[in-house]
């Protein structure tokens, strides 16, 4: 059983345990807020957080009855010999980083647990070597990263806000508008709806920034991930090589793609009505005028000139529709 005064459980624990090389049945904590929620004699209320911690290295949370130091009193000992070995010899010094601190307090504290004890004949280091260590379970195969807590809504366009990091994560779709619960380390991001895990991501590095599982979306959402100036083009080809190149150059006059991809799909959607082989004409003669755009186009195929309009035939066949005659005078004739 371990027993810890310390003032943040969570952090100076994972590194107790670390440094003991095991994992005690039960730790034995004070009834400090970071680790208990509400004190009670009987049935105290354990921090969340600190419940993480107790799960994660399968251990059980026992906390002293309060106003009770005969609960603890082995450890309030160990805390009045640590201020004489380690604290008082330090308190004259002056340290400029906390590592040379740090590597101090390492040396004074090997040398206290190397110390005979007066009766035993043995070091607090020998004794832990051969009784306690034996009682240890082997610490988890992955470190403890402590959790914080948000709650946040499911958007309809299927993610929640991490307000943290002013970001998106996205959930399955049929959650939409429930409420859930987000566990959040620095590396990792989980949601939870009604004590489930419903999505786990890779914490993003960046401010503002959209985390997307596609499994996550609806049918509708996982077209518009595709959607690319290269996704387009090949939409275009079963209508016509005109109809690409109409594609392409919406996308070639357009600065932000986005709202090309609207343009292109309105033009796609033009042979439902009209088929593919008049859209790919009115593409044509839409190239031929130098006036691809999605509106000009419907108006091709709106008022028939795709198809036998005698100005659009002499502009294919690079012709001009007034005949040949020899009253014709040029520019010649007047000088």
């Amino acid at each position: 059983m371990w027993r810890t005064r310390a003032r943040r459980p969570r952090q100076l624990g994972a590194h107790a345990l670390d440094f003991y090389g095991g994992v005690p049945k039960a730790i034995v904590s004070d009834n400090l807020k970071s680790a208990v929620t509400r004190a009670s004699k009987y049935e105290p209320k354990i921090n969340r957080s600190f419940k993480d911690f107790a799960r994660h290295y399968n251990c059980a949370i026992n906390p002293t009855r309060t106003y009770a130091p005969q609960d603890k009193a082995l450890v309030e000992n160990a805390v009045h010999l640590v201020y004489q070995r380690i604290y008082y010899p330090l308190r004259g010094m002056a340290f400029f980083s906390l590592k040379d601190l740090n590597r101090e307090i390492k040396r004074l504290l090997t040398g206290y647990n190397d110390l005979l004890f007066q009766r035993k004949e043995a070091s607090r280091r020998e004794l832990f070597q051969s009784i306690e260590r034996e009682y240890l379970k082997p610490l988890p195969q992955t470190a403890y990263e402590m959790k914080d807590y948000k709650r946040a809504k499911v958007q309809k366009m299927g993610y929640v806000y991490f307000s943290p990091d002013k970001g998106y994560y996205s959930v399955p779709y049929r959650y939409i508008g429930k409420s859930t619960l987000i566990h959040y380390t620095k590396t990792l991001v989980e949601v939870y709806y009604n004590h489930q895990r419903i999505a786990l991501h890779q914490r993003g590095q960046g401010k503002g920034i959209y985390i997307t599982n596609k499994e996550h979306l609806s049918s509708t959402h996982k077209k518009y991930i595709d959607w690319s100036p290269e996704y387009f083009t090949k939409k275009a080809a079963p209508h016509g090589p005109n109809v690409v190149r109409c594609v392409e150059k919406i996308f070639a006059d357009t600065d932000y793609p986005e709202t090309a991809y609207k343009r292109a799909m309105g033009l796609l959607q033009l042979y439902k009505p009209y088929s593919s082989q008049r859209l790919d004409s009115a593409c044509k003669r839409a190239l031929q005028a130098d006036a691809v755009s999605y509106m000009r186009i419907k108006n091709i195929l709106k008022n028939n000139l795709d198809q036998s309009s005698l100005f659009y035939q002499d502009l294919e066949e690079d012709q001009t529709h007034i005949p040949s005659h020899q009253n014709i005078r040029g520019a010649s004739a007047y000088n």
